[in-house]
């Protein structure tokens, strides 16, 4: 099948939306699949900062097309953006060869971009519903939440991670629970490993802390280090490694500050992907205190690299990971309990490693690329062929008063 994907953020933006685009057109591609993809990218320094950017790199087999978000970033005009993806979706299918179907991560704007071109064609369209765009866009306006409700209600197949992560979207949009297909995140286990010289659950001298992807409070990024700070008050010796960059790198910084973390505490910024199996195996616990996901590639990562993990009970983490049988978790904002879990596993062997173990046979079974890839290629296949759904309307534009106008990075 021709496939036409566009995609919200890829390489070298670093973002777990990047690491899920990567895979599937892999794996697609080693299916037999043709798979053009469209990326969006910034810049910009303001964007890079946050997420980092610049042109997309090849990627073998695949047409890649890199689209600067001139207008995203010189004001956050996303509506410009969105008809450049599709003028150049529909150039691509008259010129290369006609698309089997669209597919898009993420709502808003590359969703809405999706619907669009799949009407143009005349083919059906698949939307990743993947983090910020079920969590909380839509909120911001009524332009972008008339937006979010056309690409929810008239998308012919929408993809989502967990079923906490539904219900969410659900519950804050209104979108009836059959319109989603599951369809669990994924990790390269090939890739992400334990170390050939230890074994999961083993503590280095001093224990080494992980926390690897987006530097940002929703991400619970800060409440680390309060948390941290908790656990050496208590006479542990312990490290911090923040792996990462983000909309609140510098709050960490000042933070690490404040605290007096220097000397325990390291921000080591962004990691390329290539690099990502490496900081994990260097470290002996990983950390993702968050508020909510789509559905998390680092929890994913470290559970392959045979981790044990602390996390929250938080949507899009209680689908793939149950406190006390696969990892230990607190609730999102509890920094004491954070530091609490983060001792006990400093403490008790026993627990510590029954958890990596656990976690790292859940990750080789049940979280398969080329399983998940099959997946989305089957549902191709039942759409292919199918007109789109054009009975939508499309939203009053520009936006009216809206934060991401203002921060379109975020968004």
């Amino acid at each position: 099948m021709r496939i036409c994907f566009i995609s919200r953020r890829f390489f070298p933006t670093v973002s777990g939306m990047s690491v899920y685009a990567i895979n599937l057109i892999r794996e697609l591609t080693a299916l037999g699949h043709d798979v053009t993809m469209i990326s969006q990218y910034r810049t910009d320094e303001k964007g890079k900062a946050i997420y980092g950017g610049g042109p997309p790199p090849d990627v073998d087999g695949v047409r890649v097309i890199g689209l600067e978000s001139k207008g995203e970033q010189s004001s956050g005009d996303f509506e410009r953006d969105i008809d450049e993806m599709v003028d150049v979706a529909a150039q691509e299918h008259r010129e290369q060869g006609p698309f089997d179907v669209v597919h898009a991560q993420y709502g808003y704007p590359t969703g809405l971009a999706a619907l669009m071109a799949a009407e143009q064609l005349g083919v059906p369209s698949v939307v990743s519903i993947q983090g910020g765009d079920g969590h909380w866009v839509g909120d911001c306006c009524s332009t972008h939440r008339e937006a979010m409700l056309a690409v929810l209600s008239h998308a012919d197949a929408l993809l989502i991670g967990a079923r906490s992560f539904a219900n969410e979207v659900t519950e804050r949009l209104g979108t009836p629970p059959e319109r989603f297909t599951i369809v669990p995140g994924a990790v390269d286990v090939d890739r992400f490993h334990p170390p050939e010289d230890r074994e999961p659950g083993d503590l280095q001298e001093p224990p080494v802390f992980l926390y690897h992807g987006r530097i940002d409070a929703r991400k619970g990024a800060l409440d680390t280090l309060d948390a941290f700070r908790a656990l050496l008050d208590e006479g542990h010796d312990a490290r911090l490694r923040m792996s990462g960059i983000g909309p609140d790198a510098d709050a960490a910084r000042e933070k690490i500050d404040a605290l007096g973390l220097s000397s325990h505490a390291e921000m080591t910024g962004a990691a390329d992907y290539a690099d990502a199996p490496a900081v994990y195996r260097e470290a002996d616990v990983f950390l993702s205190p968050t508020y909510a996901e789509g559905f998390s590639n680092t929890i994913l990562e470290a559970m392959a690299t045979g981790l044990p993990v602390v996390s929250c009970r938080a949507v899009g983490v209680v689908d793939c990971l149950t406190g006390g049988e696969d990892a230990l978790l607190t609730e999102p904002g509890d920094t004491g309990a954070l530091a609490e879990a983060m001792q006990r596993l400093l403490t008790d062997e026993a627990v510590r490693r029954r958890l990596a173990r656990a976690a790292l046979a859940e990750a080789r079974t049940d979280y398969a690329w080329s399983t998940r890839a099959e997946q989305i290629a089957a549902l191709y296949a039942e759409l292919k062929g199918t007109a789109p759904d054009t009975s939508w309307t499309a939203p009053a534009m520009p936006p009216d008063d809206c934060r991401f106008r203002d921060e379109p990075a975020l968004l």
